[in-house]
């Protein structure tokens, strides 16, 4: 299905990442890591990437992005690219392309991650099921779902990032009227990304007293990690905290008794502030169903280019993924 060279890419809306594999089964060999504003489209972004490798000339591509997909084409959530995957095939004289969402591909990704890219947060916990989640926190926060029938791999995409997000007690009451809204709302989102980091710091400052601060999510993992700021430290937690929450949420809404993986973006940069008990005692408050979510093992995806070993497996073995490949193939 899939003629080589393959090149695959990770389009968020702050990085863009590509690599290519040679043959089928082939090594997968990291072309550029870009950033994604200084370019002014996916084409010209791939373009320079194949340039950095010699004028490599790729005869297939599989790509994931952030956005919804609508059978062949993305508009990124939180950047202005459009990528129209038939535009593209033309633009790169291609055989043969899939386009995915991100977080689509990270689940369809999960059973290609090496085992040296996950951190385990719950000892001794085994599958118990088919159906797993992935989430995760970057420019945006993706959810998605993988489950598994008649040897199959079938995703299950979603929006799930974009559902409300409110406070459990008195203290987030307080933070919540103080936290910026987006379009009139509080989601997950909102919170639960590098912008959400932001804000929700802004939001613990002005109801702690402390002073008004610009800083952006980079900084503010810097100072934490350091150890040179309370403040920032305290919003890192709690941060990690509503993570927490919301993946026991969306382990709930999924059933994913097969696991849950934490991936994206600002995830493994803060792995050294990640308290395993800590974070599996807020992933399993679920009263009246807590016995649950205790059951449901979680992995940290450590590894940042876990979702192209998930491009690269799709490429290679196609017939084991339940995709829609008569709407999302590029050619017919």
């Amino acid at each position: 299905m899939f003629a080589y060279p393959l090149l695959v890419a990770d389009i968020g809306g702050t990085n863009a990442r590509f690599a290519v594999v040679m043959e089928p089964g082939g090594p997968l060999r990291p072309l550029a890591h870009l950033q994604t504003g200084a370019y002014a489209s996916f084409v010209a972004a791939a373009e320079a990437a194949l340039g950095r490798a010699g004028d490599l000339f790729p005869r297939s591509a599989i790509l994931c992005a952030a956005g919804p997909c609508e059978g062949r084409r993305i508009k990124l959530t939180n950047a202005s690219w459009v990528i129209d995957g038939p535009e593209i095939a033309d633009a790169l004289s291609l055989q043969q392309g899939l386009l995915l969402n991100d977080f689509e591909a990270q689940a369809l990704a999960l059973p290609a991650l090496p085992g040296h890219g996950l951190r385990e947060l719950t000892e001794g916990l085994a599958p118990r099921g088919p159906t797993r989640v992935v989430l995760g926190p970057g420019t945006g926060l993706g959810v998605a779902g993988l489950t598994e029938a008649a040897g199959r791999f079938i995703p299950l995409p979603s929006e799930g990032g974009h559902v409300d997000f409110g406070p459990v007690d008195e203290v987030e009451v307080a933070i919540w009227a103080a936290l910026e809204r987006v379009e009139g709302r509080h989601t997950a989102e909102s919170v639960l990304s590098g912008p959400g980091l932001a804000r929700l710091h802004r939001a613990r400052l002005a109801v702690l007293g402390g002073a008004h601060t610009t800083d952006g999510a980079p900084q503010i993992v810097e100072r934490a990690l350091a150890g040179q700021d309370t403040a920032c430290r305290e919003t890192v937690l709690h941060f990690l905290r509503l993570v927490a929450r919301f993946a026991g949420d969306m382990a709930l809404t999924l059933g994913a008794a097969g696991g849950v993986y934490l991936a994206g973006g600002i995830l493994p940069r803060l792995a050294p502030l990640i308290d395993a008990q800590a974070f599996v005692a807020a992933f399993t408050a679920k009263a009246p169903v807590d016995a649950f979510v205790q059951a449901i093992p979680v992995r940290l995806v450590t590894t940042p280019d876990g979702v192209l070993y998930g491009l690269a497996a799709i490429g290679h073995d196609p017939g084991r993924y339940a995709v829609d490949w008569d709407r999302r193939l590029w050619r017919a």
